[in-house]
């Protein structure tokens, strides 16, 4: 099984992870430091929901070497809150990023995505099958932000809603 070492030591974020998987073209723009998502309301609400969601939970916002920022760590499990499920693969993925990352350092967990506003919560837990597709998502991830120009723009239906919209189509 590969390794955080065996990927030249390459350092990747749970959001780039997570942007692999909802658009190549803003993981791209995201690396070279164009964040739009500050000025974006969805993302705000996010914020304000993963603070007041869970007020009874201990430990919230644990960020780990500069590179994962896990919402809430609890007895034998980290947790995500996301404001939406409409992004499930690119959530899990992230979530499944953060396991991985976290047993590169002799910690194992078991991941919750909590998506209060549906009231939904889904398990996961690090397989070897989750450990490759990682793995295959880190290489993904290196191979896009290291090309010399963006991905072309690809038409997706959440578009619209993105903060980078006028970026890519206006």
């Amino acid at each position: 099984m590969e390794r955080l070492s065996d990927l030249d030591t390459i350092r990747i974020t749970g959001v780039k992870i997570n942007y692999l998987y909802v658009c190549e073209r803003k993981l791209w723009l995201f690396d070279r430091g164009i964040s739009l998502e500050k000025e974006s309301d969805k993302v705000l609400l996010g914020k304000i929901l993963g603070e007041y969601a869970y007020p009874r939970e201990k430990k919230k916002e644990i960020l780990i070497d500069n590179l994962i920022n896990i919402d809430i760590v609890g007895e034998g499990e980290i947790r995500e809150v996301k404001y939406s499920n409409r992004l499930k693969e690119a959530d899990r993925i992230q979530i499944l990023y953060y396991l991985y990352y976290l047993k590169q350092m002799g910690i194992e967990k078991r991941g919750v995505l909590n998506y209060p506003k549906q009231r939904k919560r889904e398990e996961l837990i690090l397989t070897p099958q989750a450990e490759k597709e990682v793995v295959v998502a880190l290489k993904r991830v290196k191979e896009i932000i290291n090309q010399p120009h963006p991905p072309p723009v690809r038409k997706l239906p959440y578009c619209r809603k993105c903060a980078y919209y006028e970026f890519c189509w206006g």
